[in-house]
């Protein structure tokens, strides 16, 4: 018997009357009827749940004693619901010997005559049912979709290419699929491969696989959005005086102006050398991020001219700061 009071499983209140426990009880048995859920155990054990609930509080005598004693009360009794779905179409118990005809308990769903009886009749009318009002056959149930983790390079990641994956099927064997990158895909984005899933049931199509992309760091490159970073050492004659240093990009290594006076820790925008433009996204850019250097070990003239540097340029660069 259903761990689940039976009102609850047909879901009407206690008081309702035999039409609302007969419409429901309708409603519920299409949802869960094994013909719509081929295959599907938690369906079917639904299914027939809502028989066994029906078959009691359909009759008012054992619904009398469901009320008074609940489920202990028909222990023993083999009031349980009818064995399958094939005698959802026999007659149910009770007084006046109500008989359902499945075509009855379809309703709108299958308009017509009936056919034969027994599993002829089940598959005509389900047939017309998944047909729907285009008239076209409902598509089978495609199999499982499943998930894999692929790693790729940075570059790859922001320039996009191909790469491969090797996936396990689930009958043991070992699979390598060729995966197309977008440009500019990021970390914990999902590519979706239609059709390398799991197979489906009786020639029904496969399911999809969702590839979740992990992208290894760079050495020198560091990604924000659609912007590139790169850190660029300079000398201390380089920051004071300025210069033109070779700095990375995309597209290999590019001559890029410093003005004089420039802080560490200051940004040079190259403009569209960042992450390329993709579905609809414009091109990102890239930051030159200024490191000055500072010798560890200097001789005495250099401290000399040190000094004689920091007398002729005073500076209080932590003033109002805090």
């Amino acid at each position: 018997m259903p761990d689940r009071d039976y009102y609850e499983v047909l879901d009407v209140p206690r008081d309702a009357n035999p039409d609302a426990i007969k419409k429901s009880y309708r409603k519920l048995a299409r949802k869960y009827h094994p013909d719509v859920n081929p295959g599907d155990k938690s369906a079917e054990k639904s299914f027939k749940e809502v028989q066994q609930a029906y078959d009691v509080l359909s009759d008012q005598e054992k619904r009398a004693m469901y009320d008074r004693y609940g489920a202990a009360g028909f222990e023993g009794m083999g009031a349980g619901p009818r064995a399958g779905a094939s005698e959802w179409a026999s007659r149910f118990g009770g007084q006046g010997e109500e008989t359902f005809d499945f075509s009855d308990l379809i309703g709108s769903y299958a308009q017509g005559g009936g056919g034969g009886g027994g599993g002829g009749l089940f598959e005509d009318l389900f047939g017309r049912m998944r047909a729907g009002a285009g008239g076209k056959a409902a598509r089978p149930q495609a199999g499982r979709d499943v998930e894999a983790h692929l790693t790729i390079p940075f570059l790859t990641a922001v320039r996009g290419g191909q790469t491969s994956i090797q996936v396990q099927r689930s009958d043991g064997k070992s699979e390598t699929l060729t995966v197309k990158i977008p440009p500019g895909v990021d970390e914990g984005a999902k590519l979706r491969l239609k059709g390398q899933g799991e197979p489906g049931p009786k020639g029904a199509p496969a399911g999809d696989m969702t590839i979740i992309v992990s992208v290894e760091p760079h050495s020198y490159f560091k990604r924000e959005d659609r912007n590139l970073l790169v850190e660029v050492p300079l000398t201390v004659a380089e920051a004071v005086l300025g210069a033109k240093v070779d700095v990375p990009t995309l597209d290999g290594m590019k001559p890029v102006p410093i003005p004089a006076g420039t802080s560490s820790g200051q940004k040079l925008r190259l403009k569209g050398q960042g992450v390329p433009g993709s579905a609809g996204k414009p091109d990102g850019d890239l930051f030159v991020v200024v490191k000055i250097v500072v010798p560890k070990g200097v001789d005495d003239e250099s401290k000399r001219l040190i000094e004689q540097f920091a007398d002729l340029n005073k500076q209080s660069p932590r003033a109002g700061l805090w």
